[in-house]
């Protein structure tokens, strides 16, 4: 089976080693060049086909938007930053996704998921050597033209409206354009759970489970029949 090319180009060595460990654990995975230098990468990319670029946005020599415009639409980007402001300008681009640094492997697997689904590229066979331990954390989200800094242990769960998403967090609701299935490729996937095709729970915030339905903050979420018997798989663990 074909696998999913792909180049890491950051200024750091030590994000280069990283992602390069994670690209080697990742079995759909083929590294074609990972260094420091983006002159490297222009110079693969006019004569390697390419699938997909890990590309940090602050480079002292190209940025890494000046990449993007110059690479145009042979290859795909996955934007891993340390700077969460820079996602918004990365996103008028080819970017399937934004890294947030640190980077752990279950989030960058997560990506390479997302790539897999919106794109003709080769689906994964079989799971990563090793899946590191889930990390708590936080997400960026997009509403109103700008990002705001969501904590996860604050979002109990998400609803999902056509083209939108309505996420209830402990003190207030955000209206969020994006899908339920992307938004879940996001999420620690012990944490959280799809139990309809319009929500996500967090399954710590659960209060009351009856029948079919599940109540959380005053409302009441119904388990849909697709997610039923995984959800009482989860339940059978305390019982």
């Amino acid at each position: 089976m074909k696998k999913i090319s792909c180049i890491i180009l950051d200024d750091e060595p030590m994000a280069v080693s990283l992602l390069s460990k994670y690209v080697e654990k990742t079995a759909t995975l083929e590294l074609v060049k990972a260094t420091t230098n983006p002159f490297e990468v222009l110079e693969t990319i006019a004569t390697v086909p390419v699938d997909v670029i890990f590309i940090d946005i602050q480079m002292p020599e190209l940025t890494g938007i000046q990449m993007m415009e110059m690479i145009g639409n042979k290859a795909k980007f996955i934007i891993t930053s340390a700077y969460s402001e820079y996602a918004l300008k990365g996103y008028e681009h080819n970017v399937v996704d934004y890294l947030l640094k640190p980077i752990s492997f279950d989030r960058f697997y997560k990506s390479i998921v997302k790539l897999q689904d919106i794109s003709s590229l080769p689906k994964t066979m079989e799971t990563p050597v090793k899946v590191e331990e889930e990390q708590e954390g936080f997400l960026f989200v997009k509403t109103d033209g700008r990002l705001v800094k969501i904590n996860l242990n604050d979002l109990f769960f998400v609803e999902g409206l056509k083209d939108y998403l309505y996420l209830h967090l402990r003190n207030e609701k955000l209206i969020v354009l994006d899908t339920l299935k992307d938004f879940e490729a996001k999420l620690p996937q012990n944490s959280y759970m799809r139990v309809h095709k319009s929500y996500i729970i967090r399954l710590d915030k659960i209060e009351t489970i009856e029948r079919n339905r599940i109540f959380i903050q005053d409302k009441i979420i119904p388990v849909g029949d697709t997610y039923k018997a995984k959800f009482q798989d989860w339940m059978k663990s305390f019982t």
